[in-house]
This record gives structure tokens, C-alpha cells and sequence, in this order.
């Protein structure tokens, strides 16, 4: 059994606000994780839309919202990636990298469970690595019943052993995209660095949200 655990946090994080870091940090004192990685996407596979802010600014973004804290790291192996990003792909290259001596972990929202079944390769997926659910305090625990009738029992065991309870936060990216692009203040949803960034570069003022 594999002691050491290492969490991997991806999504576009356009931009990354104070919700993704409070339920990383959650997230990993919950399930005793070291260390928490993430992983800027350069697009969702299932989404046709581009993110609003280039890659390059959003890892810097992610780098400013998460100096302040030892266990966040940052990578930008999707970001590099010629090819779409599949995180079954990210997480063996993360077993590659830590030489399968680390029990990985990924981190999803909720929202996610109505298209697990379309995501690549996601029986091998949720096989090979701790596929976590997250939802937010005082909402209704996510429930795998859709799925139970399409996989496995086995598999969707484990993905009820592994739903995770975060602090509800009432932020989303969309949500100050809006703001930005009517030239309205955000600032209370970013971390000081990120909506110091926005404001100097200019980000977002011509999204539409």
C-alpha cells in the first residue's frame, strides 16, 4: 500500500480564484496528501470554446495564487502538450515521473459526473489512480446512479469511497469573466497577486463571460 499521496488538480483555471485553492487545501488535508499539483489545461477536451486568457497567463496567474502555500505546485504539462489533453494520459505521466511511488489523486467538481462516461479511456482511469468527487458543503452528496447501470459495481464503489466535501465557496471563473469585461470589481474573488495581474495586464475586459 502506497503511503505517499500526491494530488493532481486540472481544469482551464481561467482565471484560478479563491474556490480552486480553498478546496485543494481541503481536499488535501481530507485525504493526508503532501502535496498538490496543478495542471492548467490548454483546453477541455469536451468543450469547443478556448479559454478567454492565453496559456502563458494563466500559469502565471496559478503561480501568483499559489506562492503562499508549500504543498501547491504548478506544472504546465498540458500546456505543452501538441496533442488534446486526456488526464488519463497526465496521470500515467505523473506515475512515470514519481516512478509509481506516490498513490495519485485527481480532483473533479460535481458537475463533472454527468460526462465521466465520455472522458477517455475512463474505466483504466479510475483503475489506476483515486478519481475524487468534490462538492460543496450543504449540498446534496453527488450520486453515481447514472453510471451504476453502464459500469462496473467495483468501480463505482470506489468512486463513492473517494466523493470529497469541500467549504462552500460561491465563486466561479465564468462568474468574473462577467465582471471584468463590464469593468467591475472582482478583486474579493482572487487571491491580491492574481487581481493585481488582471488589472495590470488587462485581462478579460473584452469577454463576454
Amino acid at each position: 500500500m502506497l503511503e505517499d499521496k500526491l494530488i493532481l488538480f486540472g481544469g482551464t483555471f481561467d482565471p484560478i480564484h479563491l474556490g480552486h485553492t480553498a478546496v485543494a487545501a481541503a481536499a488535501a488535508e481530507q485525504i493526508g496528501a503532501g502535496k498538490v499539483v496543478f495542471i492548467p489545461a490548454k483546453k477541455s477536451v469536451l468543450k469547443n470554446d478556448l479559454p478567454k486568457a492565453g496559456g502563458s497567463e494563466r500559469l502565471e496567474m496559478l503561480s501568483l495564487a499559489i506562492a503562499d502555500n508549500q504543498k501547491f505546485q504548478l506544472s504546465d504539462y498540458e500546456l505543452k502538450k501538441e496533442s488534446p489533453s486526456y488526464t488519463f494520459e497526465t496521470v500515467k505521466h505523473f506515475q512515470n515521473q514519481y516512478q509509481n511511488k506516490v498513490l495519485i489523486h485527481w480532483l473533479v467538481g460535481a458537475d463533472c459526473i454527468d460526462s465521466l462516461s465520455q472522458w477517455h479511456n475512463i474505466k483504466e482511469l479510475i483503475k489506476i489512480c483515486e478519481l475524487c468527487v468534490m462538492f460543496r458543503a450543504g449540498c446534496k452528496r453527488p450520486s453515481f446512479e447514472k453510471l451504476a447501470s453502464i459500469w462496473d459495481e467495483r468501480i463505482i464503489e470506489k468512486l463513492e469511497r473517494n466523493v470529497i466535501e469541500t467549504p462552500l465557496i460561491d465563486i466561479s471563473s465564468s462568474e468574473i469573466r462577467s465582471r471584468l469585461a463590464s469593468r467591475k470589481d472582482a478583486s474579493e474573488m482572487l487571491h491580491p497577486s492574481v487581481a493585481d495581474y488582471i488589472r495590470k495586464n488587462k485581462c478579460y475586459l473584452h469577454n463576454s463571460g
